[in-house]
């Protein structure tokens, strides 16, 4: 894509007698379809100009698309001019690829030597309108329509700037009937090697044409770029005619025919008129062919008539329509492209949830989270006499407990070590996971193959920040998870005191006082949770109040904690890795995404193109 016009650079000189378009005189009206053909085109620019070279069937295809986005941004606002302005003068197009004579044609059709004239190819490189019978300072609507570019004078058009356009009366004092109240547009060539520079004023002056005429030579009429410009204008229903320029007599029959036919091969409307003109040394020479120019008058008027201003709106859907799946796939692709990372972070989450799952809350000698619950229920029995006890058990308890102590200094001091070792594998298991999946995307397609590379980059960058917050997340929600099991043991303990017999029974029972002095150590750092787990002291407590009428309760209760645990966990999972993990996409180079929300392309397909 070009730089902005000079013109709006501070050290630009204003050119005199310059018009420069407000876009407050226009966007006013815009249609909600513009606004997003005009996204669509930025972010089609934006992506082909990242690709710098690299992926050559994207970027054809990213500039194939550019250039009818272009076209029908064009064509909308040419809606709009003819919604704010009905009776703007009718707009006359002289459209053709290099040297096939378009300024020569225009010059012979004004019966004037206006247009610049050049052996060179490429010697127009701007729009320039040739006004007859029309008041120029009733034109702000024009200008408008044309908002990226300057109006110059003719003789002040700059080479080297390819955003101006010039518009001047044409001084004919009794124009024919074909050409009253118009304007007839000289436009650079759209096939040239420098064409990309300037393609989109020839885009611009075609969608604003209401009559086109095609100007051809021999040389150039069955070129490729002719047809695919002359198949992008097709759904606008432009009435055409086409000049054969710098044709031998004898040449033309068989010309004309396979002109036809590359006609009825590219487009569904029938084949127009086409006007031979002879191969003449001196361009000037044409003005000397009178009756040709009388019989192509005649053959504009009828054209001018059949032309329909009023059914513009209705060419303007076609034309979107005929191109709405090419443009939105890519911006499909690249949505296709985050569900599936997505989809990846969703199965590397749930993989390690069941992993957490299976070496924690399912593994029979590492869950202890129940046994926690159990330990605040014995502090909540208040067994009379446990200060006694307590200097009693460091002689007398089956697990003496000065060697619970010893063994409570090999392990970490935390009652959640186990835990946190279980949720840590989880967590490296989900890292191994999204990298082999990553890695397996290293045989897509180019396209493919970027987008993944660079989320390879972001993740492999984001894993230290990843560890660090989901160990904070972890200690966060071991503390958040604690009145869980508080809640279980007091749970437990209202239901024995339902149960008087049971709790003054245990509050008897001297194994209910050694695994309450075991509680007291677990709470105060002595031991660890698995060593409070495997002491035969608890292991008799468990037993005794499995037997007992408590027994069922418990089992419902230990379910609960460990469903309402899966919960957190998962919670824990998602806060923390989830959701800054499909997020990742969000923090790719902008430039190389369209980063167009699915629901916003989900609406624009409802889109109505009128105001």
């Amino acid at each position: 894509m070009r730089s902005p016009p000079p013109s709006s650079r501070p050290d630009a000189p204003r050119r005199r007698n310059a018009i420069v378009y407000n876009p407050g005189l226009f966007d006013s009206t815009t249609p909600a379809m513009l606004a997003f053909i005009r996204l669509l085109k930025q972010r089609h620019a934006s992506v082909l100009a990242a690709l710098d070279g690299a992926d050559p069937p994207r970027a054809r295809a990213l500039r194939h698309n550019l250039q009818s986005l272009l076209f029908a941004e064009a064509c909308l606002e040419k809606g709009g001019l003819n919604q704010t302005q009905p009776r703007h003068p009718l707009q006359i197009a002289i459209l053709g690829p290099t040297q096939a004579g378009k300024s020569s044609v225009v010059n012979w059709l004004l019966d004037r030597p206006l247009a610049g004239v050049s052996p060179l190819a490429g010697f127009t490189v701007h729009p320039q309108g040739f006004a007859v019978g029309v008041d120029l300072a009733k034109l702000d609507g024009l200008d408008g329509y044309f908002r990226d570019y300057e109006r110059c004078d003719r003789g002040g058009l700059d080479a080297r700037r390819y955003d101006c356009y010039a518009l001047e009366a044409a001084d004919i004092p009794e124009p024919a009937a074909a050409l009253r109240q118009a304007i007839v547009w000289d436009t650079p060539d759209f096939d040239s090697v420098d064409a990309d520079e300037y393609r989109q004023a020839v885009l611009r002056i075609a969608a604003l044409a209401d009559v086109v005429i095609l100007a051809l030579s021999k040389d150039k009429y069955a070129d490729l770029a002719v047809w695919e410009f002359m198949g992008l204008l097709e759904p606008l229903g432009q009435p055409t005619l086409i000049c054969l320029n710098k044709i031998e007599p004898a040449a033309y029959p068989a010309l004309a025919e396979s002109l036809r036919g590359k006609w009825r091969a590219t487009r569904r409307d029938p084949p127009p008129a086409i006007l031979p003109l002879p191969y003449l040394e001196d361009s000037d020479e044409l003005a000397g062919l009178r009756e040709e120019r009388a019989e192509f008058l005649a053959d504009l008027e009828q054209a001018r008539h059949t032309q329909s201003r009023e059914r513009h709106a209705d060419h303007a859907r076609k034309l979107i329509d005929a191109h709405w799946r090419a443009w939105i796939a890519p911006v499909e692709a690249e949505h296709a492209l985050e569900a599936e990372w997505r989809g990846m972070v969703e199965d590397a989450v749930t993989d390690s949830l069941k992993r957490y799952q299976q070496d924690y809350l399912d593994h029979p000698h590492h869950y202890a989270t129940f046994q926690r619950a159990l330990a605040e229920l014995l502090t909540l029995l208040e067994i009379p006499g446990l200060g006694g006890v307590l200097v009693a058990a460091r002689q007398a308890v089956t697990w003496p407990l000065r060697q619970l102590a010893k063994l409570g200094r090999k392990h970490p001091k935390t009652p959640d070590g186990t835990e946190i070792a279980a949720l840590n594998h989880a967590l490296q298991h989900l890292f191994i996971r999204l990298g082999e999946n990553l890695l397996l995307r290293r045989d897509e397609d180019a396209t493919q193959q970027a987008w993944w590379r660079e989320i390879g980059g972001l993740f492999r960058d984001d894993k230290p920040i990843l560890v660090q917050h989901f160990e904070q997340a972890t200690t966060h929600y071991l503390q958040d998870f604690q009145p869980e099991i508080d809640r279980t043991a007091h749970g437990l303990y209202d239901h024995l005191r339902e149960h008087p017999a049971l709790l003054n029974g245990l509050r008897a029972t001297r194994v209910t006082t050694d695994a309450t002095a075991l509680a007291v150590a677990l709470h105060t750092g002595g031991i660890g949770v698995q060593d409070f787990v495997i002491a035969p002291a608890m292991l008799s407590l468990t037993s005794l109040l499995t037997e007992s009428a408590l027994g069922k309760y418990m089992d419902k209760a230990a379910a609960e904690l460990k469903r309402r645990q899966r919960v957190a966990v998962e919670k824990l999972f998602r806060d923390s890795l989830h959701a800054r993990l499909v997020r990742l996409p969000g923090r790719l180079d902008r430039s190389r995404r369209f980063d167009i929300p699915p629901e916003l392309l989900q609406a624009a397909t409802k889109l109505d193109i009128r105001p």
